[in-house]
C-alpha cells in the first residue's frame, strides 16, 4: 500500500510494508525540483534514517531497474 499528497514544496509519496511476515518500517519519498530524500525510522533506536539522491542518481536508479548485470553510463541527450 502507498499514499501520495502534494506539499507546497515536494510530493510526498509512503510506502506501507503490508500483508506479510517480517514486515519493514514505513518508507518515506519527499520529491522535490533538486533531489529526492528516502526516510525510513530504524527498527531499534527509531531514530530516522535519511538517504538523498541527486536528480541524476534518481534517473540512474531508474535505469538500473531493467538493465542487465553490468557496469554502465548513461550519455547526455543531444541538442
Amino acid at each position: 500500500m502507498f499514499t501520495i499528497e502534494h506539499e507546497f514544496d515536494a510530493t510526498v509519496i509512503t510506502l506501507i510494508d503490508e500483508g506479510h511476515d517480517g514486515l519493514q518500517e514505513d518508507i518515506t519519498i519527499n520529491a522535490f525540483d533538486d533531489c529526492v530524500t528516502l526516510e525510513q525510522l530504524h527498527p531499534v533506536t527509531e531514530e530516522p534514517m535519511i538517504i538523498t539522491l541527486s536528480m541524476t542518481q534518481l534517473r540512474d536508479l531508474a535505469a538500473a531497474l531493467d538493465l542487465p548485470e553490468g557496469t554502465y553510463r548513461r550519455e547526455k541527450a543531444k541538442g
